[in-house]
């Protein structure tokens, strides 16, 4: 479902001036974020990096990795603030479009079992479970599993 759409957002390729936002917000949503080196190298990998704005605002961001006929969806986000409102579920519609544009069969990714939100969002998207990673995540306490996810286009 998504919510009443919000002009001033746009979706644009992730900049080398956008990294230090980019990684500021990851570290205010998750306990054990990606470095902004891990951005960085995103993006000089040549990733499809995108970021969702508000204005200049950088309010989310993904990182899909493109193999032959194979996406990969390394991280998606979008700011607290703005969650809930039908934005997430648009930019994972758009980086799919991304991964199709690309032809792409199918695209992965991973999410903590404990990430209630985003699992229902993915199986509102139509991903379907593959596998389970064993201890892929680091965890406060040891290590936590990762559902693998696929969904075909």
């Amino acid at each position: 479902m998504s919510a009443v759409p919000i002009p001033q957002l746009h979706y644009r390729r992730m900049r080398a001036a956008d990294l230090a936002e980019v990684a500021q917000l990851e570290k205010s949503l998750y306990g054990f974020p990606w470095s902004l080196g891990n951005f960085r190298d995103s993006v000089n990998a040549g990733y499809d990096c995108w970021t969702v704005t508000h204005g200049e605002r950088v309010i989310g961001y993904a990182i899909l990795m493109i193999a032959l006929d194979e996406a990969h969806l390394l991280n998606i986000a979008i700011a607290g603030e703005w969650q809930n409102q039908g934005i997430g579920g648009d930019f994972l519609k758009h980086m799919i479009r991304v991964a199709k544009a690309a032809a792409c069969q199918i695209v992965y990714l991973e999410v903590r079992p404990s990430n209630l939100a985003a699992r229902h969002l993915y199986r509102t998207m139509g991903f379907q479970q593959i596998a389970i990673r064993p201890e892929y995540y680091p965890a406060a306490s040891g290590r936590e599993d990762a559902l693998f996810l696929g969904l075909s286009l």
